[in-house]
């Protein structure tokens, strides 16, 4: 049986997780309403504002926060072409949500956002 901190502490992660996709989403909606292409750089752009949302950042404990934090062993291009993840297998949380933030874009009406295939 789970002790209730065990349960308090899924229950806080997930609750950090949404927080932080919902944040990363509508940092990325608004380039995507702008029809800006999701480069390197940019992507860099939005997981630092997500991270550093003062909201999320009030809400959640820092060691919970620290888990989103990208290992300093995951290296990613910072120039201006367009993301390719195809030859990534595993993608820190904010750029797996800020992607598929594109994706769905692409599949819905804007395909000029779409990202290199994978």
């Amino acid at each position: 049986m789970e002790s209730n901190g065990e349960n308090l502490s899924r229950k806080q992660f997930s609750r950090a997780v949404r927080d932080l996709e919902r944040i990363t989403r509508q940092v990325a909606g608004r380039y995507i309403e702008q029809g800006v292409p999701l480069t390197w750089r940019l992507l860099h752009a939005i997981e630092a504002e997500a991270v550093a949302d003062l909201g999320f950042a009030g809400r959640h404990e820092p060691a919970l926060r620290e888990l989103f934090a990208r290992p300093d062993n995951f290296h990613f291009p910072e120039t201006d072409d367009v993301v390719d993840v195809a030859c990534s297998d595993a993608l820190p949380a904010v750029f797996a949500f800020a992607v598929d933030a594109y994706e769905r874009a692409a599949r819905h009406g804007r395909p000029q956002l779409a990202i290199a295939a994978h």
